[in-house]
């Protein structure tokens, strides 16, 4: 089984982001991206309604890190230190070498490359450093933007699981993609 250790949690860097662990004091721009209907349409995840909910989520994701459980990274621009958005090792499967990737990006910054970007050091974080075997992404089949920037990264198209999840009185399809870090 792989040894996961998520303590201290690392900052990621690349040409334009820093990919760093999330403070309280980004609850107003979460809140902002995780109450906007129109950008959570593809993620099965309940809105915030107050910026206190996202404190609190924040809370929520810094403590799976400490229990290795997950990391959910907030991404800035270099010059910026205000989070854009976030990705992260939604889940994370030990006994497999195997990790989720999630991730959401504000509207205003989408269609610039910047989420291919911060998926790149994500999967090399996980494939060099935390030693996965491979890294998954499931997304809504209608997403198309997202499977693009996977499919751009490396990740192949696994399979379509039809309503697959429940979530808010409806099923919902999945798409599977993975990357082997024999193919990295």
């Amino acid at each position: 089984m792989l040894t996961i250790n998520l303590t201290p949690c690392p900052t990621l860097t690349t040409a334009r982001l820093i990919i760093r662990p999330l403070k309280q004091s980004d609850g107003k721009a979460l809140h902002q991206l995780r109450s906007d209907p129109t950008l959570m349409q593809f993620i099965p995840r309940p809105l915030t309604i107050r910026v206190d909910d996202a404190v609190r989520l924040i809370q929520t994701f810094n403590d799976a890190i400490r229990r290795n459980e997950s990391v959910t990274w907030g991404i800035t621009l270099n010059n910026k230190p205000g989070i854009i958005g976030t990705i992260g090792f939604v889940r994370i499967s030990p006994e497999n070498f195997r990790a989720e990737v999630g991730y959401l990006l504000h509207p205003e910054y989408q269609g610039r490359g910047i989420m291919q970007e911060a998926l790149e050091a994500v999967v090399h974080y996980g494939f060099r450093v935390m030693k996965l075997h491979s890294i998954v992404a499931i997304v809504d089949p209608d997403n198309t933007a997202s499977a693009r920037v996977l499919e751009r990264s490396g990740f192949r198209k696994e399979g379509h699981f039809r309503e697959a999840s429940y979530f808010n009185g409806r099923f919902l399809d999945s798409v599977y993609y993975a990357r082997l870090a024999s193919e990295y």
